[in-house]
This record gives C-alpha cells, structure tokens and sequence, in this order.
C-alpha cells in the first residue's frame, strides 16, 4: 500500500497505473513480475511462432487455417475493460548484472535504444491480452505496431543498476485499431519514480497479415477512464488533421513562408545582392552538411513473431543513427527528450537491405530536431520504398548551431521539424499546466 501511496506524489495523472500496481493479477505464482524473456515467449506462443527459421517458415503457413476465427463483424466480439489488458514487465537490471551489460551504453547508462524495442513487445502483448479468447491459446489476429504517436521521456539519464517496471493496458479501441499507453519507472529509494509515458498505436489484421481484422471493444469505466478514453479519440482526429496538413499534401502558411524568407534573406551575399549568392551566417551550418547515413542488412535473427523484420529493432537502429547525427552535430552528448509520430508505412522483410539517413531538420537553443528516413532495397530487383519516417527531439547540455536550408526541399524539412518540434513543446506545456 505504501507503493500506491508515494507513487501518487511522484506519477502525474497516473491514478489508473496506481490503482492496478495495487490489485494487478499479472504476477506470477510465486510473486514474481514476468521480464522481457517471458513476453516474448508468450508472443510466439500466441502467435505460435518458433525459434527455428525453419520451423518458423512453416507456422507462418498453418496459421492460415485460422482465417475462420475471426469475427464477421465487431459486436460479436465480447467487450472488455481497461484493466482487462493491464499488464507489469519486471527488467532486474539491479539483481541481474548479465542483464544489465546487455542495456549499458559507453555513459554507464540505459541504453533507449533497447527501451524502444520493450516497448514495442510489451504494447504487442497487451493488445494480444485484450483480444484473447479463454477457449484457444493461439489467437488468429496478427497484430502489429503502426504508430508510435508520441514518447515523453521525463528524466535524461535511466540508471542501469536499479530495477525498471513497465506497465501498459489499452486505452482505446476503434474497429481494426487500439491505442497503448504503457509507463516505464525505475526503482530508487524504494520508490518507483515515472521515466517515461508512451502512446502506441496498434492495428489488428487476419492470420496471413493481409487484411484488416476486428477487435472487441472497450469500456471504459468511471471519469479517469472515461477521460482516457476521450483522449484516444481526440489523438485520432489530431492525426488527421496533422496528416492533412502535410507539407507533402498542402503549402506553408503564411507565418512559415515568412520564416522560411527571412532565412533566405539572412544568407544573401550583401556584396552581390543575388539570389544564388548564399553565406552562411555565423554560428551556422548548411543543412546538408548535418546527415548521416547507414546500412543494415536485414537477418532472421531480426524478425519478429510474423516473419518480418521487428518493428523494435527498427526504432532502437534509427535512433542510434539519430542520436549519432546530434552528438556530432552539438558537439556533446545529446539526451532525447522525445519521440513522436514513427509511422510504420510497410513492412521490412527478411534479407532486404535496409537504407537509413538522419537528418538535423531543426533547431532552437540546445535543441535539435532530427529526422531519420528509412528505405529497403530488394537486392534482386533493386527496388526501393520508403518503410518509416522517425522524429526525435533531442537536447544538448549547450546550445548549439542553427541549421541552415538552402533548397526549396531542405526548406520543407526544416518547417516540418519545427512542426514536430513545437508540438513537443506544447505537450510539455500543457503537462505542466496541468500538474
């Protein structure tokens, strides 16, 4: 009980988190949290999945002849609650030093990189654990991750020798998609102290990962849930209303062309007055000169329960690349303050080459916006498409220098950061209004 109560001092907005550590029935019998190695477990076997590539091949084939388990449409689907889907994941990085040297990184930290890839099993799990039916263990749904729509990280450092909890549920549902929230914190003191909050959105397809598929509902019980629930539906239409006013879909406003015209000014050659005479201003650098690319060649050791590369893995090598990008560019070490709006466009499939550039798209001070691209190329066909699009936030203990467009195309990309930026900031904003 003294966990529930000193977990409401330190957990913004959490009353629901609180009230299921106290009456959660995830534990196991003999008191213990599962950890990551048993969520993965019960991922493969709900999906009935196998360890061996082999064997693993041929799964994926019988799981066709689930296909007559779905259901024809949404109401013949039980409801469920919130707390139906709960679920706490223990990491003992303090009593588990083998553990721990798999997620340490060269500042004797956490690695977030590792974080992302938990996450993303975790929130696979919790919808799986809503969807479940108690009369067969493998389900016929193929869930997978689609949007990561936001990650807010609330201290800059994760300390690699005390335990990390992590706990998520559902939060909302639509017909085919759900909404994650999941939590991490870290035990200090005796106290489990809030990381970081994290939005995931999940969607529900058939057994051969084809076509989309239902899922049951939600209710939501009581005002917190009920708020909860609201929340989903309001992330939904600023999705939308993000997604239509794309840069890629619709001009700048008048107030970015504007901004976009006085950096243009800003860098005219006063000597020449010409509209091809650029100079960099003091304390700048070119947007081109701030990218990096990489290549992974995509194994099975990668993949995840259907066969393609995991989602995880993706994020942790795109962030690796982003994080490269803005210590080189800051000058220091970076710290990520969030992620948002990681839409999963495609899937990457076994043995394709995997194409990733991160970009510094914005700055401000000692932040950094940094977009990472990601691409797959079939080395056969030579074909190439577009999988993700990340967005990260980092910051630098110093400020650092402005970046700098000069095409029409650097342009956009430093709007659209500065877009994913602001919105960053008036999230931390409006949680601090409403603290």
């Amino acid at each position: 009980m003294l966990l529930g109560v000193r977990l409401g001092v330190t957990c913004r907005g959490s009353g629901f988190l609180r009230r299921w550590l106290m009456t959660s029935s995830t534990m196991h019998s003999n008191g213990k949290l599962p950890d990551m190695y048993e969520v993965r477990d019960k991922l493969r076997e709900i999906v009935g999945a196998s360890t061996n590539w082999r064997d693993h091949v041929q799964a994926m084939e019988e799981r066709k002849a689930l296909q007559s388990l779905l259901a024809k449409k949404q109401e013949d689907l039980p409801p469920r609650r919130m707390k139906d889907s709960y679920i706490e994941v223990l990491l003992p990085l303090g009593s588990e030093p083998q553990l721990r040297e798999k997620y340490l990184n060269v500042y004797n930290n956490v690695r977030f990189g590792k974080i992302l890839e938990d996450l993303d099993s975790l929130g696979v799990l919790v919808c799986y654990t809503h969807t479940k039916s108690e009369s067969r263990n493998m389900s016929p749904l193929s869930i997978v991750t689609a949007l990561v729509d936001k990650i807010d990280l609330r201290k800059q450092t994760i300390s690699p020798d005390c335990d990390i909890k992590l706990t998520g549920h559902v939060s909302w549902v639509g017909k085919t998609s759900m909404e994650v929230k999941m939590h991490m914190l870290q035990l200090h003191d005796g106290i489990y102290v809030p990381v970081l909050d994290a939005t995931f959105v999940m969607v529900a397809r058939d057994p051969e990962n084809r076509r989309p598929a239902f899922v049951n509902p939600l209710v939501p019980e009581g005002p917190e849930e009920e708020s909860l629930f609201k929340q989903g539906e309001l992330n939904k239409l600023r999705r939308v209303e993000f997604s239509t006013a794309s840069l890629l879909k619709m001009a700048p406003t008048a107030e970015e062309r504007k901004i976009i015209h006085d950096i243009f000014l800003n860098t005219l050659d006063t000597n020449t007055v010409s509209f091809r005479s650029r100079i960099l201003p003091p304390n700048s650098v070119w947007m081109e000169d701030a990218k990096l690319k990489g290549l992974e060649i995509c194994h099975p050791q990668q993949r995840n329960i259907f066969n393609r590369i995991f989602g995880g893995f993706l994020m942790r090598k795109a962030h690796e690349l982003g994080w490269a990008i803005a210590c080189s560019y800051g000058g220091s070490r970076p710290y990520v303050i969030a992620v948002d709006d990681i839409m999963f466009q495609r899937p990457v499939e076994i043995g394709s080459l995997l194409f990733l550039s991160s970009q510094v798209c914005y700055t401000e001070n000692n932040y950094m916006q940094v977009r990472v691209h990601s691409e797959v190329s079939d080395p056969i066909t030579r074909e190439h498409h577009t999988t993700n699009i990340f967005h990260f936030t980092y910051m630098s203990h110093k400020e650092v220098p402005q970046i700098v467009p000069q095409t029409y195309g650097e342009s956009m990309l430093y709007l659209d950061g500065k877009r994913h930026f602001d919105a960053v900031v008036k999230n931390r904003n409006d949680e601090s209004q409403n603290t």
